[in-house]
């Protein structure tokens, strides 16, 4: 393990427990943490470690600024045949180190991505679906997975010539990992245990929350262009590989609220670096792949249209989705069916200023998004025929204690309802969910886990979550039950709430 460290204060005691409560031996892993000039009471905590426990080691450096220089300093001094990073703000499951080092020896991998779950972070879907023993960037997601935490052999690192870049930057772990992505011989993916869990500080000072100036991070960001740029042709996997970070880091930023709340120099200043980086670096071939409201944002930005992009975000702000779930069975009783398990049936639609969301069907076969006139998108880029088609609702299970999420089976249909409007139409889903008993029990008494509900909508470049008011409740016996779902006490609602609010103010105060 190497875990860069600066200044956390309490939140490096989680991954410290995190680490010392691990099922593979202290004997077979070591914990190399990298002081980077921390000036709080970091190193000494740091020095008490690794007194009382002799797999921990500390190395004390000067401050560099960032993370990529104490990341070189632990890949130079580790011992172990493989080196998995961790920020010092996050923590791994209990059997993460066991079953990531299993499977890297079992698939004689360079490189081990194992499967995240965020609290108050975004991770990664797609790519963790399914265990990949032999995944490539061609034909998987593994573009969606740039930050760091997976495991590398060392010896791969250390042959290939693979550090991070050093001094204080932006996306400095896309820079290596791209690279290594490319030079590996053997990449595997680990989706049946949840290994590491990214988490949201409560102040906000996570690294990737600190402000940025849009021109030397998209001079960083060109960086990793470059390393695809030398490994692949022009063509359609140059392209997609590319348009993970057209998507990411340029248009997502230039969508709805979350443009409408940045501050407005700064979105301004960020507009025009993203509308010379595309026409600079990216062919039509990269924006044609999004879906359509992708394509309209990047439409906005191509033609250098501010005002455009503005109204197209005041309109994306009131889109959302509403679900709601009914069951085969009595609240809190297993639904018929004894071995079959739990069943119930989840409808939803997406909402656009709380009305439903409308589609228009033209006289020539082609469905398309309605956006009001304001937004002055052109037509070719609205055609969601194919889009359409692709839509569908998931229902998830999220654990309401780790955040660690699996994809309940489902079979889903949808379908289309009159408008309110000549040729409108609404699109609405309906998933039917087949909880199954656990095969896999616990002794003792009392509930096993409780797990949230949640409808996943895909649609058009949307993504909409709504937590159902039921949850999963699964017995020691593997029995799964339908409960109320969990609310808070009042006072940690109100005491969230505001939480919440003093994070946003400060991400806002540091952008």
């Amino acid at each position: 393990m190497v875990v860069p460290v600066h200044n956390p204060g309490r939140y490096l005691e989680d991954l410290v427990d995190s680490l010392l409560t691990q099922s593979l031996p202290p004997g077979e892993f070591e914990a190399v943490f990298v002081d980077d000039g921390s000036t709080d009471e970091s190193p000494a905590r740091l020095d008490a470690l690794a007194a009382e426990h002799p797999h921990f080691r500390v190395f004390h450096e000067k401050a560099s600024g960032w993370s990529g220089r104490p990341r070189n300093v632990g890949i130079d001094n580790a011992l172990g045949e493989y080196v998995q990073f961790a920020d010092h703000d996050d923590k791994l499951a209990p059997e993460a180190l066991e079953r990531l080092y299993a499977y890297a020896v079992a698939n004689d991998a360079d490189i081990v991505v194992g499967k995240m779950a965020g609290q108050g972070r975004g991770v990664p879907r797609q790519l963790f679906r399914e265990n990949r023993p032999d995944a490539t960037l061609a034909d998987s997601a593994l573009i969606d997975s740039l930050t760091p935490h997976k495991m590398f052999r060392r010896e791969f690192l250390l042959r290939k010539g693979l550090y991070f870049p050093e001094e204080p930057r932006r996306l400095e772990d896309h820079v290596f990992v791209v690279q290594a992505y490319f030079l590996a011989r053997r990449i595997s993916v680990l989706s049946d245990y949840t290994c590491y869990i990214h988490t949201a500080r409560d102040d906000a000072g996570n690294a990737g929350f600190r402000r940025y100036e849009p021109a030397s991070y998209f001079a960083n960001l060109c960086e990793a262009l470059d390393i695809v740029e030398h490994h692949t042709e022009p063509g359609p996997l140059r392209d997609r590989l590319y348009r993970r970070w057209l998507r990411v880091e340029m248009l997502e930023r230039l969508r709805g609220n979350r443009l409408l709340k940045a501050p407005a120099d700064w979105r301004s200043d960020f507009f025009r670096e993203v509308h010379r980086v595309t026409t600079e670096r990216f062919g039509p071939g990269v924006a044609a792949g999004l879906p359509a409201l992708h394509r309209a944002v990047a439409a906005a930005v191509a033609d250098g249209d501010f005002d455009r992009l503005l109204a197209l975000a005041h309109w994306e702000a009131g889109v959302d989705a509403r679900a709601s779930a009914t069951s085969a069975g009595r609240s809190g009783a297993p639904a018929p069916g004894g071995a079959g398990g739990l069943r119930l049936t989840v409808r939803a639609e997406l909402t656009s200023g709380r009305r439903p969301m409308a589609f228009v069907a033209d006289d020539d076969g082609v469905d398309r998004l309605a956006p009001p006139a304001a937004t002055r998108t052109p037509a070719d880029v609205l055609d969601v025929t194919a889009q359409l088609r692709a839509a569908k609702i998931e229902v998830v299970a999220r654990d309401q204690q780790t955040g660690s999420e699996r994809y309940l089976p489902v079979e889903s249909t949808t379908d289309r309802a009159p408008g309110s409007a000549e040729r409108a139409f609404r699109l609405r889903f309906t998933a039917r969910v087949q909880v199954p008993v656990e095969t896999e029990t616990a002794p003792g008494d009392g509930p096993l886990r409780t797990e949230l509900l949640i409808a996943r909508v895909t649609c058009c470049g949307w993504t909409r979550q709504v937590r159902l008011d039921v949850a999963l409740r699964t017995e020691r016996d593997g029995t799964p039950v339908l409960v109320a779902a969990p609310r808070a006490p009042l006072w940690r609602r109100v005491g969230g709430a505001v939480k919440r609010r003093v994070v946003k103010l400060r991400k806002r105060a540091a952008r």
